[in-house]
């Protein structure tokens, strides 16, 4: 049997430098362009690939990428502050309060997308 376990994530884009505006800059990512795609170098020595697709990409309807926080509703004000915009889900807007903290069960978590609409989230760490 092969060995797998050296893996990698990886999601499509349909504007490559604005991804790395906005997960360079905005989020505070340490990023690369190799290739023309962007590599996102993550907590622990992994990676996610941010490939171009142009016309063709489709944005993710589930949550591609979380980031793992202590302080959701602090992460949320940072960020909003940083002119990222948060969303609220038909279905769950009774549990969504005012700082788009979604306070349904589970972990706290607060979803945002990126420039080509793909799903993210801050989660509580614990």
């Amino acid at each position: 049997m092969p060995d797998l376990s050296d893996a990698f994530s990886g999601y499509s884009t349909d504007d490559v430098p604005a991804a790395q505006e906005f997960y360079g800059t905005v989020l505070g990512l340490d990023t690369d362009v190799e290739d023309g795609m962007l590599v996102l170098h993550l907590a622990g020595g992994r990676d996610v690939l941010v490939y171009p697709k142009g016309e063709a990409h489709t944005p993710a309807t589930y949550t591609v990428l979380n980031f793992r926080v202590d302080d959701v509703p602090t992460a949320v004000a940072e960020l909003r502050d940083r002119g990222v915009r948060f969303e609220r889900y038909e279905g769950l807007p009774t549990q969504t309060d005012d700082d788009f903290v979604f306070r349904g069960g589970g972990p706290l978590i607060a979803w945002f997308t990126d420039p080509a609409g793909n799903v993210l989230s801050v989660i509580a760490r614990d």
